[in-house]
């Protein structure tokens, strides 16, 4: 499972990170509390270059009556099994810029937000798939939704999935439409080095969607 995360850096540092050119950049300032059904950046690659936008965090497979059926997470090991899924894994795949994630760990005193990251606190990238849905009266609406995976040692003491969280060098290829062979997509989808993150406790006041600021992520001590 995977329900909030932050961005918390500029416009300017993402642009740099991923090789956007600034044209048709959309509005970015940093985000603390980021959460599902909200916009959210994304990363596609139109052929030769990347673009990044925004998608709504949730995806409504085309044939769905409405957006109520909308997925904000998609298990790796079903993406081949699943109609919903399919497509999206094998021709509509994006990255999901992040600096953060957060779960929620269980404890004697009820469950205690955690906040996890690179230890290089650097941005990475979820592994994200997309879908548009079209509405009887013609609206449009293309949502996300992220990868999960089984837990490295980092997250499974506190949950029992994690996001699929890809290798900087695995981003050209996620992002490359011409390639379509799974037995080349599913290799990449493993759990990120636990030796490479870390995590701290932070307020619940990070459980209320409403609350988007530098609380969110201050470490409890």
């Amino acid at each position: 499972m995977c329900g909030r995360y932050t961005l918390t850096v500029t416009l300017e540092e993402l642009l740099l990170r991923y090789s956007v050119d600034s044209v048709n950049a959309p509005f970015h300032e940093p985000r603390y509390n980021i959460s599902p059904s909200q916009m959210v950046i994304t990363v596609l690659n139109d052929g030769q270059n990347n673009r990044i936008g925004k998608l709504k965090w949730g995806l409504t497979p085309p044939w769905a009556k409405d957006l109520k059926t909308s997925t904000i997470n998609a298990r790796a090991e079903t993406l081949l099994q699943k109609s919903s899924f399919k497509i999206p894994f094998l021709k509509k795949r994006c990255l999901i810029p992040a600096d953060s994630f957060f779960e929620w760990k269980p404890t004697a005193n009820g469950k205690q937000p955690m906040r996890i990251m690179m230890n290089s606190e650097e941005i990475f990238s979820f592994a994200g798939i997309y879908e548009t849905w079209t509405g009887s009266d013609g609206t449009k609406v293309s949502g996300v939704a992220v990868i999960t995976t089984e837990p490295n040692q980092t997250v499974s003491e506190i949950h029992n999935r994690m996001p699929l969280i890809l290798k900087p060098e695995d981003e050209k290829i996620w992002l490359d439409r011409t390639v379509q062979d799974p037995s080349v997509l599913m290799p990449l989808l493993q759990p990120y080095s636990a030796d490479q993150m870390k995590c701290y406790a932070v307020s619940t006041e990070v459980g209320n969607v409403k609350n988007d600021s530098k609380r969110c992520i201050k470490e409890l001590v």
